[in-house]
């Protein structure tokens, strides 16, 4: 019980050390399995729709988790329910060759905080309310060894003078 407490204090520093966050989600898996038809759905709001964003997707997995890599379809939707993008990508765990785990880790589970290449610089036509959803796409089901998704949103770092 220690060590899972231990973990989850270093996973909230770990996701939030991002000062130019403007939204961050994570919902914990079950049993660390996530069922094909598990459709994280996350809600949140732009309050400036001048600017570009960022979305980076966080993950959270052990080491126990059978594959190199997960693919995820995402869309993204405004508050009508209008798609304005979607799509499916493929993000890498483990190295494929030395199957040591990337991301931060502490002990057997590992935090992935991986930029999302279709969402890199997201113009929202306006202020107001979003939506955000996530769908493992992988064959096995359910997917074991995935303990949280979730997705955060930034503004880009500013560039020094």
């Amino acid at each position: 019980m220690r060590r899972v407490s231990l973990i989850c204090i270093c996973a909230v520093f770990l996701y939030g050390c991002n000062s130019n966050s403007v939204h961050k989600d994570l919902v914990d898996f079950d049993n660390y399995e996530w069922a094909v038809d598990d459709t994280q759905n996350f809600d949140f709001e732009i309050d400036d729709s001048t600017k570009e964003y960022h979305i980076n997707y966080l993950l959270r997995n052990a080491i126990q988790y059978p594959f190199y890599n997960i693919y995820l379809k995402s869309v993204l939707k405004d508050s009508a329910g209008n798609v304005l993008m979607d799509g499916m990508e493929e993000l890498i765990l483990f190295d494929q060759k030395s199957g040591k785990p990337k991301g931060d880790g502490l002990g057997d589970l590992f935090d992935h905080r991986i930029a999302a290449a279709q969402y890199k610089k997201v113009k929202f036509p306006y202020k107001g309310k979003y939506s955000f959803e996530l769908q493992q796409n992988m064959r096995p089901d359910p997917l074991v060894g995935i303990l949280s998704i979730g997705f955060e949103i930034n503004l880009p770092e500013e560039k020094a003078n």
